[in-house]
């Protein structure tokens, strides 16, 4: 019998870079489902234009990364148009039944909406707020702003079924997309317990200081980055504190900004920017850090979102700092320090508390891997991805 065939469409991040795409089309893959991914190309790694990767193929087009609203709007166009392509391609091939849009941005339901007379299913993975990325980085309520919510409510209203990242997503969900709850799958972007976890080290990553403070993620304007960079300067000016190191694993817009503020803080002798690297190489920080550190500030897009670094350190038995936000809370409980929101002086005290006390970094770790062990992994959270599938099928 032929393989019920799916197609994922992903704009943001190139696969298998993109790790939460990639272990949902290795579920769907494994619960039997023929898989195709069109993505962008990733800059050093994920190149190449088609690759059939454990049994999953995946089609690939050029990419820009923009940082200003004409860019957006350029890199956004021309990567529709690229996915349609590629679509079209894998359909006429594959004749998937499903089609599951990743965002952001909210416009694949246009693919969408052609391939619906034929039959097709569509699911929105909804993996970020738009119009409150949109606000927190350009700020104000322009018309643009009103556009990204246009296009969130048609991509939900338009999808079979809906699938959110946490439980404030479902909510949004529900209120501003016009879904009924049952419609609106919870699936956490939590760790796979077989691949991630903290491993015995082979390479010194200390940079010859006593402890290691490790940021894993993109570097975007919305990060927080600024307010990190901030607390390592009241860290090693102020308090005299020579002893950590800081390591930011993770490319983005904003990295050559970032390595100018380090100089001007005086910092940079302490910081080190990996830009992107391999995923292997990720784990082998994880593995050797002493704390984890999320400075996303507060605002209405962070404080909604989960972050999946925070689920990353807990992984791997790290303690976590992070300002006080609602999802944050939600994940981390308590596996982290809480900073007082966009304040980067607290946020520094609370990874000195952390410094300072082995204890108190043991306990949170400890708590934090028991979390992802027993309710926040990928075991748990790839059942409720294919009952969405197979509600979207009935």
């Amino acid at each position: 019998m032929r393989r019920k065939a799916v197609c994922i469409v992903v704009e943001n991040l190139s696969v298998p870079s993109d790790r939460r795409v990639w272990k949902e089309a290795c579920a769907l893959r494994d619960a039997g489902y023929s898989v195709s991914v069109v993505c962008p190309k990733g800059k050093t790694r994920d190149i190449a234009s088609y690759e059939n990767l454990d049994g999953v193929e995946i089609h690939r087009h050029r990419n820009c990364e923009a940082s200003r609203i004409a860019g957006y709007l350029m890199e956004y166009t021309w990567a529709l148009v690229a996915e349609l392509y590629l679509t079209l391609k894998v359909f006429a091939r594959t004749r998937f039944r499903i089609l599951q849009a990743c965002n952001p941005p909210d416009t694949i339901f246009l693919i969408a909406l052609l391939l619906r007379p034929f039959g097709v299913r569509f699911i929105f993975d909804h993996h970020d707020l738009s119009p409150e990325l949109f606000h927190s980085r350009f700020g104000g309520r322009s018309p643009f702003y009103w556009l990204t919510r246009w296009f969130e409510f048609l991509s939900l209203r338009m999808s079979k079924v809906s699938i959110a990242t946490n439980d404030s997503f479902k909510e949004i969900a529900v209120q501003r997309g016009g879904k009924r709850p049952e419609e609106v799958f919870v699936v956490r972007n939590c760790p796979d317990l077989k691949s991630l976890r903290r491993q015995p080290h082979f390479v010194d990553l200390n940079f010859g200081k006593k402890f290691l403070v490790l940021y894993v993620g993109f570097m975007g304007p919305q990060d927080g980055l600024n307010l990190l960079l901030e607390a390592v300067g009241y860290i090693v000016n102020d308090q005299g504190r020579h002893d950590t190191h800081f390591v930011l694993v993770g490319g983005g817009t904003e990295l050559p900004m970032l390595r100018n503020v380090a100089v001007k803080l005086g910092v940079e002798s302490f910081v080190t920017f990996t830009g992107q690297v391999p995923y292997e190489e990720v784990a082998n920080y994880l593995s050797q850090a002493d704390i984890g550190v999320a400075p996303d500030p507060k605002n209405p897009m962070n404080d909604k979102s989960t972050m999946i670094k925070i689920f990353e350190y807990m992984a791997c038995g790290l303690p976590v700092v992070l300002f006080d936000l609602n999802e944050g809370r939600r994940i981390a409980a308590s596996a982290a320090l809480y900073a007082a929101p966009n304040d980067p002086i607290d946020f520094a005290h609370q990874i000195l508390r952390l410094l300072e006390c082995e204890n108190l970094r043991k306990e949170l770790g400890e708590c934090g891997r028991n979390r992802i062990e027993s309710q926040l992994n990928w075991d748990i959270e790839k059942a409720t991805l294919l009952d969405a599938y197979e509600t979207a099928l009935r």
